[in-house]
């Protein structure tokens, strides 16, 4: 599968990047799928649902189902926290995978960055990021800089790198 990440800190646009690169896609026939890490506890389930009363009760997955979709859900309990690679392997096939953090592996990425959050780049430490996208003209050293809201150029820019 090829695989391509969207990285930056807090407040750089990430999310609303993955958002319209995932829709450029899929509108140029690509089926794709995301990852998204995230740092802090989640939770898809609600309290008083069935699965959150299975999940508190002890269940080590619950897998939630309907006509529509279905969820499973794998409660860590103290394991160690699955790598990119274990959640990448249980994916149906797609043509592009879009990776939204995970700033610390090593797969190729554009950092998205903007004025307002007043975070330093990450690209300048970092080798797998290969493109800034930003709301500003600054320095990305050395490598391509596009606007953050110019989806079909950065998207262009993830295709021509990955020979989609």
């Amino acid at each position: 599968m090829n695989i391509y990440g969207v990285t930056g800190w807090k407040n750089a646009g990430k999310t609303g990047l993955m958002e319209r690169l995932v829709a450029e896609f899929t509108a140029r026939g690509l089926s794709v799928s995301t990852i998204k890490h995230a740092h802090h506890a989640f939770d898809v389930d609600h309290p008083g649902k069935d699965s959150h009363r299975h999940r508190k009760a002890g269940a080590g997955q619950v897998l939630v189902t309907s006509r529509q979709r279905w969820a499973l859900m794998t409660e860590l309990r103290g394991a160690p926290e699955p790598t990119l690679a274990d959640h990448l392997a249980r994916l149906n096939p797609v043509d592009l995978v879009l990776i939204e953090g995970f700033k610390r592996d090593r797969h190729p990425k554009i950092e998205a960055w903007r004025t307002d959050a007043k975070n330093p780049l990450i690209a300048p430490g970092d080798d797998t990021i290969r493109a800034v996208a930003c709301d500003a003209e600054i320095d990305t050293d050395g490598r391509p800089r596009f606007n953050l809201d110019d989806t079909g150029a950065i998207a262009d820019f993830i295709a021509t790198e990955l020979g989609l």
